[in-house]
């Protein structure tokens, strides 16, 4: 039994059409521009986070710089686990 299938060359052309680029009238391939959009999320966070030459700060990142090499920075399994729940109860 044959099945006849009158658009198949068509969606074969239409499909060998969509790779090609579209070129402008001088010979240049059109190029699209890049663009980066900023959520109001991480808007929001950069508004909290402190100045990093605050001595506050600063005295908080040596503190942890030295406990990390020290091999003495503990987090608690409770504070993960619940940052990973937090995080899944959000999907």
């Amino acid at each position: 039994m044959r099945i006849h299938e009158p658009n198949r060359t068509g969606m074969i052309q239409a499909y060998n059409k969509t790779g090609t680029a579209s070129v402008s009238k001088k010979g240049k391939m059109a190029m699209g521009k890049d663009e980066v959009k900023i959520s109001t999320e991480a808007m929001e966070m950069l508004k909290q986070i402190e100045d990093p030459n605050a001595p506050a700060r600063r005295e908080k990142v040596e503190q942890l710089r030295k406990q990390v090499q020290e091999g003495t920075y503990h987090v608690p399994s409770e504070k993960i686990a619940d940052k990973f729940l937090s995080f899944w109860k959000k999907w």
